[in-house]
């Protein structure tokens, strides 16, 4: 029997490409599923009624505008922007060096550090926020930057070391002993070689690093104190008492902030590779 299936106009028809085709369908309809409810919100941050509404009766700026005026929601934002800021530059550093220890150093036990280094992304993050509350109350850190920075850092380390650590597993030391061989020091070989080269994946971890703390809601609902509160806080506050379309706003704003950096580290990869 013929590999092919002839097509009315006469060109061989493979079925693998009918099976990569139909793939392809179920990959996107997949997606459009679980994208589709993060997007509703976006229609319904310009709806007119004064309550959630969608499809949108009508179109208005009104609710950004209650959004931006609203001093509560400005001071929420900017908390945890600069909360996610400084949690960063922490987590990029700390999980930088737990990546090249991890993937370079030869000790006992590396494996278990290794997963002990992942396990915030493991244990389910309820378990994490009651353990940081019961560890941060008697300390008086709930409700504090400092407290917030500890926490955010803690969770957004994972992010960094899985990504460094791939590109370290993808840099070819060669260039790193060429280096060494022509005098240079480790340090000085680690920044001018190495560091360059596994940048990309330096940035896609701290993109996510920054896109975790700002988003993050079940810890902060724990450990968030009446002058120290996220805007995921804030955001379910809003939902218990005052439901408006600035729940909207504030929701599109989040995955517009959220695309955007995916974005960045698509083009950082892209630039990159070529």
């Amino acid at each position: 029997m013929s590999n092919t299936i002839a097509l009315s106009k006469g060109r061989p028809f493979r079925p693998d490409v009918l099976a990569k085709i139909a793939a392809s369908l179920l990959v996107a309809l997949i997606l459009f599923f679980l994208i589709l409810p993060t997007l509703i919100v976006i229609p319904i941050s310009f709806g007119s009624a004064p309550y959630i509404e969608f499809p949108p009766s009508g179109l208005t700026l009104k609710w950004y505008g209650e959004f931006f005026s609203d001093p509560d929601w400005i001071a929420a934002t900017l908390f945890s922007l600069r909360i996610a800021f400084f949690t960063t530059i922490s987590a990029t550093i700390i999980g930088t060096l737990a990546a090249v220890g991890l993937v370079r150093g030869d000790f006992p036990g590396k494996s278990l550090v290794f997963a002990l280094a992942l396990s915030p992304l493991i244990v389910p993050t309820i378990i994490v926020a009651i353990a940081l509350y019961l560890s941060f109350a008697p300390l008086h850190l709930t409700g504090t930057f400092f407290g917030f920075l500890l926490a955010h850092t803690m969770l957004a380390v994972p992010y960094v070391v899985i990504s460094v650590s791939a590109a370290l597993q993808r840099f070819d030391p060669i260039l790193e002993m060429a280096a060494l061989n022509c005098g240079a020091g480790r340090g000085r070989a680690f920044f001018a070689i190495v560091l360059p080269q596994i940048m990309p994946g330096v940035i896609a971890g701290a993109v996510f690093a920054f896109v975790s703390s700002f988003d993050e809601a079940t810890v902060a609902f724990f450990i968030s104190g009446i002058d120290g509160k996220t805007i995921t806080k804030k955001l379910f506050e809003d939902i218990d008492f005052n439901l408006t379309p600035v729940i909207a706003v504030v929701s599109t704003i989040i995955v517009t902030i959220t695309i955007l950096l995916m974005g960045a580290i698509r083009l950082s990869q892209n630039r990159a590779n070529s």
